[in-house]
């Protein structure tokens, strides 16, 4: 098998994203379920990247009787999940936000729990 210079560089450049998502993981900027699909994700690029021929064995098995096609169809949906999980994340932030400014309105009124407990 001789590898051309695409199947050198996207493995490598794969590999640098996975150490740098567990990197981020082992300081705590971010979650094992977003470090796990960040290494899933870039780890199918490699494998994808040295084993071109397996585009059509994810055609076949999808149904999809291009490549293309089945790459478009895969990355649609990947697309999908990601805006869904991104839709979770902002509206949990926005809860805790909202929690944050009522705590502080309520602490600035004088009527927050510890104030009235002392």
């Amino acid at each position: 098998m001789i590898l051309t210079p695409y199947q050198i560089v996207v493995p490598l450049v794969s590999a640098l994203l996975v150490f740098y998502a567990w990197s981020l993981w082992m300081r705590q900027k971010k979650t094992m379920w977003e470090t796990m699909l960040w290494t899933v994700f870039w780890g199918l690029i490699a494998v994808i990247s040295l084993y071109p021929s397996l585009l059509s064995y994810i055609a076949l098995v999808t149904g999809i009787k291009s490549e293309v096609n089945a790459i478009a169809v895969i990355s649609i949906g990947i697309l999908f999940f990601a805006v869904f999980y991104l839709i979770i994340r902002i509206e949990e932030m926005e809860q805790r936000i909202t929690r944050v400014v009522r705590k502080v309105a309520l602490k600035e009124a004088g009527l927050d729990r510890e104030e009235r407990d002392k």
